[in-house]
C-alpha cells in the first residue's frame, strides 16, 4: 500500500508543478501575504474532491460529454481574460501594487476566486478525472484508496508549499515595480492558457 500512496503522490505532483492558473493564484496571494491559509486551503481541498471522484471512475462518464468541455472552455478563457485585464489594470495603477489594498483584504473574493481558478479549468478536470482517474484503474481495494491520499496529500504539500513560499518572499518583492513585473507576468500567464483553451475550437 505505500507503493500505491508514492505512486498516487509522484504522478499528482508531477501534474501540478506545470504552470497554470490555479498556482499562479495560490502564488499572488503568497506574495501578497494575504489569506494565504484561506487560499491554499481552497485549492487543496478542490483538488482533493476531483482526485477521490478520478478515483471513483467519474472521469470515464465525463469524457464522452464532448459539448460540455466546449462551455466549459468557453467559460474558462472569459473568466481567465477577464482576470488577465484586472492585473493589467493593477500594473498601470500605482494603487493596485500596495498589499493594504482592499482587494486583499477581503475573504470572500479570495475564496470565490479559488474556486473558479480551479473549477473553470478544463485541465484541472484532465488531470484529476481522467489522468489521476485512469492511474488509480491499476489498483483495486485499499491499494487503489492509498492511492488516492497519495495524490491528494501532493495537493496539500503543493498548495501550501507555493503559498507560504512565497509569502516568505513577499516583504523582498513588496515594492511598485516588483508588482508591476509579477502582475504583468500573472496577466501574460492567464491570457496564454485563456488561448490554449479556445484554439482546438477556433481552427
Amino acid at each position: 500500500m505505500e507503493l500505491a500512496f508514492i505512486s498516487g503522490f509522484l504522478i499528482s505532483i508531477s501534474l501540478i508543478l506545470a504552470l497554470g492558473p490555479q498556482n499562479v493564484f495560490v502564488m499572488r496571494q503568497g506574495l501578497l501575504r494575504s489569506h494565504v491559509f484561506a487560499a491554499c486551503l481552497v485549492c487543496s481541498i478542490s483538488d482533493a474532491l476531483l482526485i477521490g471522484a478520478g478515483v471513483l471512475g467519474v472521469g470515464l462518464f465525463l469524457s464522452e460529454m464532448e459539448e460540455l468541455a466546449i462551455w466549459m472552455s468557453i467559460g474558462a478563457s472569459i473568466f481567465l481574460i477577464f482576470y488577465g485585464c484586472l492585473r493589467i489594470k493593477s500594473a498601470l495603477d500605482p494603487k493596485g501594487l500596495e498589499v493594504g489594498d482592499n482587494e486583499s483584504q477581503d475573504l470572500w473574493p479570495t475564496i470565490l476566486a479559488g474556486l473558479a481558478f480551479t473549477y473553470l479549468n478544463p485541465h484541472v478536470y484532465v488531470d484529476t478525472l481522467l489522468l489521476i482517474g485512469g492511474a488509480s484503474s491499476s489498483y483495486a481495494g485499499n491499494e487503489k484508496l492509498m492511492f488516492g491520499i497519495g495524490a491528494a496529500t501532493a495537493s496539500f504539500v503543493f498548495f501550501f508549499s507555493l503559498g507560504y513560499g512565497a509569502k516568505r518572499l513577499s516583504p523582498i518583492l513588496n515594492n511598485p515595480e516588483s508588482w508591476k513585473i509579477i502582475d504583468l507576468f500573472i496577466a501574460g500567464v492567464m491570457f496564454t492558457v485563456a488561448g490554449i483553451l479556445m484554439f482546438p475550437y477556433l481552427f
